[in-house]
């Protein structure tokens, strides 16, 4: 008898080491979940994000430099004037050869570096010269501006399938006269694939319920500040819009990560080119749409944020520096990616 009770402990015993034995395995199982955990901390880049880790830095200083040195009301036909002198001159500075293209109620400056894809069609980069009367415009639309310029610095030397088409507008403040008189070409406008236009680029606001939103537009905003950039686009041309949605990734030539980083981009598509939404089709955007030309507003919402739309206080002082860094970056991003592209949008 005491013979089978040994035997007995003994098979217990067995059980027990076997069992703890079986409870240490299932208990390190969870470990590749560790393994998992580690691509997340370091992700290994994506094919669709090369070509905007690979767009160069923008300069702070330089874009806040534009801002002053276009410091004045650029109203009359003498001030436009100066603005046109001060672009040329820098577009030169560059490499670029700027033409000026008069139209019967202004001057619109345009330039242009081709591409190494004689088949690939033209991005255009743009904004707004003029101001209204008694504002020195620096959100209104020196910032525009100033961004117009950077890309021109960046990407006037850089080799790309697509060529580079860069203008600027005369009498948008005059209700879109530039930009009409642009389009009107329409055996340029065979050439264009998408066009950028910012006008508002520089201001932001950090309080709660300092945002508005136009009356009629569903809007599912990314803060409840007004520190995110809005760009609005038609959804006929819904690929030009999505290219703004890879456009926050930092380059990896940052040199200054934490002045780099990139506001939320909230992307509007609207339909019918803006009927129903009268409020979307308020710049130079618009008569790209009527012409079934790509384009989107790139913009910080303008009077639906800035307490200084169209008045004197619209001064260098108010821009925002960080946000005004990080709207510039974006728009470097994502054309860096579409001139890059071969195919059309």
């Amino acid at each position: 008898m005491k013979k089978w009770i040994w035997l007995m402990l003994l098979l217990l015993v067995a059980l027990a080491v076997v069992g703890s034995k079986s409870s240490t395995f299932f208990e390190q199982r969870p470990s590749p979940a560790i393994v998992e955990r580690i691509p997340v901390e370091t992700p290994q880049p994506q094919p669709e994000l090369k070509e905007v880790d690979s767009a160069p830095q923008v300069s702070t200083d330089k874009l806040l430099t534009h801002i002053q040195k276009l410091n004045f009301q650029r109203y009359t036909t003498k001030e436009r004037s100066l603005t046109r002198t001060y672009i040329t001159t820098e577009l030169r500075k560059f490499g670029w050869k700027p033409k000026l293209e008069k139209f019967s109620e202004g001057v619109n400056i345009f330039a242009e570096r081709p591409g190494t894809d004689k088949a690939a069609k033209a991005i255009l980069v743009a904004a707004h010269y003029d101001t209204v009367a008694l504002s020195p415009g620096a959100d209104d639309n020196a910032s525009g501006v100033a961004v117009v310029l950077e890309v021109a610095r960046l990407l006037g030397s850089r080799p790309t399938p697509r060529t580079l088409q860069l203008a600027f507008f005369d009498k948008e403040e005059a209700g879109l006269l530039g930009s009409q008189a642009f389009v009107s070409k329409t055996a340029r406008l065979q050439k264009l694939d998408g066009a950028i236009v910012m006008d508002m680029v520089g201001y932001a606001c950090y309080t709660v319920g300092c945002q508005k939103y136009p009356a009629g537009l569903p809007v599912t905003p990314p803060s409840d500040k007004g520190d995110f950039l809005a760009v609005v686009g038609d959804t006929e041309h819904l690929s030009l819009l999505n290219a703004f949605q890879s456009s926050q990734m930092l380059p990896s030539t940052a040199l200054n990560k934490q002045e780099s980083n990139l506001p939320a981009v909230l992307t509007l598509p609207i339909p019918f080119k803006g009927l129903l939404t009268p409020d979307t089709l308020r710049s130079d955007h618009a008569p790209f749409w009527y012409q079934g030309v790509g384009a989107v507003l790139v913009t910080d919402t303008a009077n639906l944020r800035t307490p200084h739309y169209h008045q004197p206080s619209d001064v260098p002082a108010t821009i925002e520096r960080s946000f005004f860094t990080g709207a510039a970056q974006i728009v470097v991003n994502t054309t860096t990616a579409l001139l890059d592209k071969k195919k059309g949008l």
